[in-house]
C-alpha cells in the first residue's frame, strides 16, 4: 500500500474542540452547505485532546458560564479590550458574529440566556455550563462534524497544498486547517501550547504567554483577619518604577493575596510591570469618585458636626465607593468592619481617637490611607492560574478579516492561541466563539467532487 494510500484524508480539520473551535466547525459546515456542496462531499473533523469537548466553556464563572456580555459589537470592542491593536484585530470577527447571535444560536437549542445590569449574559435560571456544551454538542450532530476525543495531535506540518497531522499511528492530509487550541492557561483542561508549537514550527511569531484574568499572590499574605474581605467598586493600583496601572471593580483579599474581578481584569497590565520591574506595589483607593481635596472636605464636614465622634466609629459606618459623596446613597455598602483596624493602624491612629483629636497631620496621613490603601506587593501572577494567558501568534501575521494566516495559505487560527486577552465579563468567551465563526465561515472549501 502506499504512503498515499494509507493515509486518511479530512477536508477542514479543526485542533481543539473548546468554544472556538465547535464554532469554526458550525460555520464551516454552513459555509458548505450555503454553496450547496454535501456534506459528505465535505469532511469536518475536530481533534479534541480531552475526553469531552468544551472544558473551560463547563467551568467559566464558576459553573454558570458567563457566555457573552450584552451589547453592541462595538461596546463589547471598547469596553472588553482596552488594547487599541486587539480591539482593531477583533473589530471583524465581533460583527461576523455577535453577542446576539450567539444568544439566538443557543436558543434554538433550547437554552435561554438573560443579561444581568453589570452586562453580563448567563443561561437563564436552573442552566449552567453544561448545557452550553449539549446545545453545541446538538449543533455539530446537526452540522453533521466528527468530533474524536482523547485525541492529541504530536506533529503539524505542510506538505504541497495540503496538511500532514499526525495523532498516535494516524496520519491525516486536511487540505484545510484550523488551529484552535487555546492558550497555556489551567493545563488541567487541555491548553498546553501545542498550537504555538505548531504556529512556530509554521514560521510565526509567537509572544511570549502571560498570565491574564489571574489571582495576584503577594510577598505577605494578607492578615488572617482580611482573608475573605471583600472591598466594592473600588480602584485596584499597581505602581511599579514611575509607572501605574489602575481598574474599578470589587476587590478580594483571599489566604494568598489578592482576587476578585478588578484585580482579575488588571492582572495582566500587573504582570507586565513586575516583569518590567521585578517588584510592584499594590493599593487600593475606597473612594474613586473622590478626589482628595473633596474627600478632606467631607471629613471636616462631618468632624465638624460631631466631634466626640470615634473616627473608628465613622468608618465603620461610612460607605464605600459613594458614587456622590459620603452624604449620598450607599449602593456599595459600606467599609468592611474587618478593614477599619488596619486603615488606623496605617494611619497611625488610635483606636479611641475622636474627631475633636484628629489633627492636621492625623488628617492627611487619614486621607492617604483610604485614598491609597496598601494592598501589599506582588510576589507572582500565575500563569496556570489565570481563566486566560495573554500573548500567543502575533495579529500582524493573521488576516483578521478570514483569520487565515498571512504566512501558510489554508491555515487558520481562532481563539484564545492569538495574542489578544479581554477583560472579565464574558468578553473572551465571545471571542473566542466570534474568531471561531469567522475561521470556518472563510475557510477554503473545495468539496469532493467539485472543480478543483
Amino acid at each position: 500500500m502506499s504512503l498515499e494510500a494509507a493515509m486518511e484524508r479530512i477536508d477542514i480539520l479543526v485542533v481543539g474542540g473548546g468554544a472556538a473551535g465547535m464554532l469554526a466547525a458550525v460555520a464551516a459546515r454552513e459555509a458548505a452547505r450555503k454553496r450547496q456542496i454535501p456534506d459528505k462531499d465535505c469532511s469536518i473533523v475536530i481533534l479534541e485532546r480531552n475526553a469531552a469537548p468544551g472544558a473551560k466553556i463547563r467551568i467559566s464563572g464558576g459553573g454558570r458560564c458567563n457566555v457573552t456580555h450584552s451589547g453592541t459589537p462595538g461596546e463589547l470592542l471598547a469596553k472588553g479590550f482596552l488594547r487599541r491593536e486587539e480591539e482593531r484585530f477583533l473589530r471583524h470577527a465581533l460583527y461576523a458574529f455577535t453577542g446576539s447571535d450567539l444568544v439566538r444560536m443557543l436558543a434554538l437549542q433550547g437554552v435561554q440566556c438573560e443579561g444581568r445590569p453589570d452586562g453580563k449574559v448567563f443561561p437563564a435560571a436552573g442552566l449552567a455550563a453544561p448545557d452550553i456544551v449539549r446545545a453545541f454538542d446538538r449543533l455539530m450532530r446537526e452540522a453533521r462534524i466528527s468530533l474524536e476525543a482523547s485525541c492529541t495531535v504530536s506533529s503539524v506540518e505542510r506538505v504541497g497544498d495540503a496538511f500532514l497531522v499526525i495523532t498516535g499511528e494516524r496520519r491525516i492530509n486536511a487540505s484545510s486547517l484550523i488551529l484552535a487550541t487555546g492558550g497555556v492557561s489551567y493545563p488541567s483542561t487541555g491548553s498546553r501550547g501545542d498550537g504555538l508549537l505548531f504556529a512556530r514550527r509554521f514560521g510565526h511569531n509567537i509572544v511570549k504567554p502571560s498570565p491574564a484574568l489571574a489571582p495576584i499572590i503577594t510577598l505577605v499574605k494578607p492578615p488572617e483577619e482580611l482573608a475573605g474581605v471583600s472591598l466594592r467598586a473600588v480602584s485596584f493600583i499597581g505602581s511599579a518604577a514611575g509607572k501605574q496601572a489602575s481598574r474599578r471593580g470589587d476587590v478580594l483579599f483571599t489566604h494568598r493575596g489578592l482576587s476578585g474581578p478588578a484585580v482579575l481584569s488588571l492582572s495582566r497590565d500587573i504582570a507586565e510591570l513586575f516583569r518590567s520591574a521585578g517588584s510592584c506595589d499594590l493599593f487600593v483607593d475606597l473612594f474613586p469618585g473622590q478626589r482628595t481635596e473633596e474627600l478632606q472636605e467631607e471629613l471636616l464636614r462631618d468632624a465638624g458636626k460631631n466631634g466626640s465622634r470615634m473616627v473608628r466609629k465613622f468608618l465603620q459606618s461610612c460607605p464605600i465607593a459613594p458614587p456622590d459623596g459620603l452624604s449620598g446613597e450607599a449602593p456599595n455598602g459600606t467599609i468592611p468592619s474587618g478593614l477599619v483596624p488596619f486603615i488606623m493602624r496605617i494611619a497611625g491612629l488610635s483606636d479611641n481617637l475622636q474627631w475633636s483629636g484628629l489633627t492636621r497631620e492625623k488628617r492627611v496621613a487619614l486621607l492617604a490611607t483610604l485614598k491609597r490603601f496598601p494592598a501589599g506587593s506582588v510576589k507572582t501572577v500565575p500563569l496556570d492560574q489565570g481563566e486566560i494567558s495573554a500573548g500567543g501568534i502575533s495579529l500582524r501575521e493573521v488576516n483578521p478579516k478570514t483569520m487565515e494566516s498571512r504566512l501558510v495559505p489554508g491555515l487558520y487560527f481562532a481563539g484564545e492561541i492569538l495574542d489578544y486577552a479581554g477583560e472579565i465579563g464574558g468578553f473572551n468567551l465571545q471571542a473566542a466563539f466570534s474568531t471561531g465563526w469567522l475561521a470556518g465561515e472563510s475557510v477554503k472549501i473545495v468539496g469532493r467532487g467539485q472543480d478543483q
